[in-house]
């Protein structure tokens, strides 16, 4: 397997690390924590103009037709500098789960929006008490005359707050009989309301509360095919993303620890010559090159369609979890107590890193998930 770069995935990530030194940093990241939408619509339509957000979707879909691993690049670098955009969860997530589920139609109606900034877009799966199981849900589409009525609660939807479009999950049916069906629901309806929330990184989201939503029957999603399965392949190029996003915050992590040992003095000589802190640097790099051997290996598998892919995403998601913690944490030790400071850069990405790891599901779910695959 060739884990090698092409010389246009060089050039990419080149280009996005650039956008992200200029309009990157801590500072910035300050700035929209306190702003009403928690990111700059300026910048979200910068995305659109590079062609950023059009990059998931396909040459047929109207995008650039980037792969999994042209993606995993991308997201790698904007990890690099706290950027605030929710290109996780409106592009990559949003838009997956409808180049996957959505029919051509509905395709035409939601992808050109994504890819020119026009729209925001989020996922409502989770519920109180549900867990990481989608299906253990008591949010319920009803069939009526013209299509369905909504009813039920969804919390912890990240780009909730800013949402236009939310792609809700909802048991169809009653009994035995019920099924988990995907509906793209609007959310200027008066029927639909939604409490804002900031996320312990400073990201927003919102819960919402569905109350006889009226929606026709063009607004489900995957019609005829199992929604758990739809959703969990949507969900493998998403941690490919979120795997590469956090790949670049522990890359920052390291270097910065790295470069605060280099500095930082104690009984008349930097700290970083003492042995003891550098086998402790030494190891935080192992687990950064671990993390960095299972996302690619995650993103060729994928791409290459092969029937490991899902486990091999299970796996990275684990890994992601693990070394995110180990490396935040030598980090902050490394530090002492400026670590955590609002000033550094360091206790922005370990909160970030804490929200990602917990993502669609934590390390322990996706381990489960991991055994039950091989055994498959």
């Amino acid at each position: 397997m060739d884990f090698s770069l092409s010389e246009e995935q060089l050039l990419l990530r080149e280009s996005v690390e650039k956008y992200v030194a200029d309009h990157g940093g801590v500072d910035r990241h300050r700035q929209l924590c306190n702003s009403d939408l928690g990111f700059d619509q300026q910048a979200w339509q910068s995305f659109a103009e590079l062609g950023w957000l059009a990059f998931p979707f396909s040459e047929e879909e109207g995008g650039l037709g980037g792969s999994v691993t042209d993606l995993m690049v991308l997201s790698e670098a904007l990890g690099k500098g706290l950027v605030r955009e929710p290109y996780l969860h409106c592009a990559v997530t949003c838009g997956g789960l409808l180049s996957i589920a959505a029919s051509e139609a509905q395709k035409a109606e939601w992808i050109p929006s994504i890819m020119e900034g026009r729209s925001q877009w989020a996922f409502a799966f989770a519920e109180a008490g549900s867990g990481y199981d989608f299906e253990a849900i008591e949010t319920r589409a009803e069939r009526v005359e013209g299509g369905y009525q909504l009813n039920g609660s969804k919390t912890t939807v990240m780009n909730g707050h800013a949402a236009d479009q939310v792609i809700v999950t909802a048991l169809i049916g009653s009994g035995d009989s019920a099924r988990l069906g995907m509906f793209v629901v609007p959310t200027d309806q008066q029927s639909v309301t939604r409490q804002a929330f900031t996320a312990v990184d400073g990201s927003r989201g919102a819960a919402f509360h569905f109350e006889s939503v009226s929606l026709p029957a063009g607004s489900l999603l995957g019609v005829g095919e199992p929604a758990v399965g739809l959703i969990a392949r949507a969900l493998d190029r998403a941690i490919v993303a979120l795997g590469a996003e956090s790949l670049g915050a522990m890359q920052v992590l390291l270097e910065a620890t790295v470069d605060y040992a280099k500095t930082r003095e104690q009984f008349g000589q930097p700290i970083g010559k003492f042995q003891a802190l550098q086998h402790r640097m030494a190891d935080m790099y192992l687990k950064l090159e671990e993390t960095r051997s299972l996302l690619y290996n995650a993103a060729i598998l994928l791409d290459e369609d092969d029937a490991s892919a899902p486990a091999a995403c299970a796996a990275l998601k684990v890994k992601l979890a693990e070394a995110g913690r180990f490396i935040s944490h030598e980090s902050v030790q490394v530090h002492g107590g400026i670590g955590m400071t609002d000033e550094l850069i360091v206790s922005h990405l370990f909160k970030r890193l804490l929200l990602l790891a917990k993502l669609y599901g934590d390390d322990d779910y996706y381990l489960e998930r991991y055994l039950q695959l091989r055994a498959a």
